[in-house]
């Protein structure tokens, strides 16, 4: 049997702590699904298909494992996603107790809705202090980005500079 695993996220954009999640992984299960949602709290920068773009490259750039499928997924609820490719876990990468405090209700719900667990991953140290709404102020400032995210996603927010 087949251990399937839904890393889901808003990746608007990718960085180089969530490449870390995924590559993780990619380590301990057969299949990783990386899910790009649409989360209606955030206001995105970057549409779906450009989020999975640039998470498709960065993960071709670094050679990550096979068995790594790369999605958007944007109506119905995310246990549905899971139980369609056969799925029972859910991985997301936590960088505070506050991140904890957010993803605990919604593993409990997922749960009881499907059966879903929730594996909470640590970051790499040296990400922890990095999101992507970090990561989209330093851009929009002019600052560089390139510490942060996947050579792919820093040559993508530089264009726009140009």
């Amino acid at each position: 049997m087949s251990r399937v695993a839904v890393i889901p996220g808003s990746y608007d954009p990718v960085t180089l702590g969530h490449l870390d999640v995924i590559e993780r992984a990619a380590r301990i299960f057969d299949e990783v699904h990386v899910v790009v949602v649409h989360n209606p709290g955030k206001t995105a920068m970057l549409p779906i298909a450009q989020r999975v773009s640039l998470i498709e490259q960065a993960i071709a750039d670094r050679a990550l494992p096979s068995g790594i499928v790369v999605t958007g997924w944007s109506v119905g609820l995310l246990v549905d996603y899971c139980t369609d490719v056969g799925a029972t876990v859910l991985v997301k990468g936590i960088r505070s107790q506050i991140d904890v405090a957010y993803e605990t209700p919604m593993a409990i719900v997922n749960r009881n809705l499907a059966g879903v667990e929730t594996i909470f991953m640590l970051p790499d140290p040296a990400h922890a202090h990095v999101s992507s709404s970090l990561v989209r102020q330093v851009a929009s400032l002019g600052g560089d980005v390139a510490p942060y995210v996947p050579r792919a996603v820093a040559e993508f927010l530089h264009s726009f500079e140009d």
